[in-house]
């Protein structure tokens, strides 16, 4: 009798473990289905800002750079002072060029920077050249 009783608390107990492990299995598979389409590939893209109102390196052209930095989206930014201008890269799918204008105004509390002009910048594609020697090498090993 106590043989069978251990023999039955094990089997509820298996069962019991086994049909949670499942539940567990299937809850994490349609998260990971919900995560696969929820993920869009980024739509990166560069922009050059003229900046109007800065009057310092230090001070307004950093403070623009950084602010833009912690915009959500922006994966680039630089701002230079002398020629009044800033670069930035973004994920188009997250911001908006308007966002990009309201960061920098928001920068100076909306009164003293505002973007001019917004220009895209041609992103170039990276190529891989190989040198000459290896052109050679690879032209008398198929001849």
């Amino acid at each position: 009798m106590k043989i069978l009783n251990k023999i039955l608390t094990v089997l509820v107990v298996s069962i019991i473990f086994v049909s949670c492990d499942t539940r567990d299995k299937a809850a994490h598979g349609e998260n990971a289905e919900n995560n696969e389409t929820q993920i869009k590939e980024a739509d990166v893209k560069t922009v050059q800002l003229e900046i109007k109102g800065m009057t310092c390196e230090i001070g307004c052209a950093k403070l623009i750079q950084s602010k833009l930095y912690k915009t959500n989206g922006v994966t680039f930014a630089e701002v230079h002072f002398a020629d009044s201008s800033g670069v930035v890269t973004y994920d188009a799918n997250r911001l908006s060029e308007k966002d990009l204008v309201q960061a920098v105004e928001k920068a100076g509390g909306g009164d003293l920077y505002t973007v001019s002009s917004i220009v895209a910048v041609a992103t170039e594609t990276a190529t891989e050249e190989v040198p000459e020697a290896s052109q050679e090498e690879s032209t008398d090993s198929a001849g």
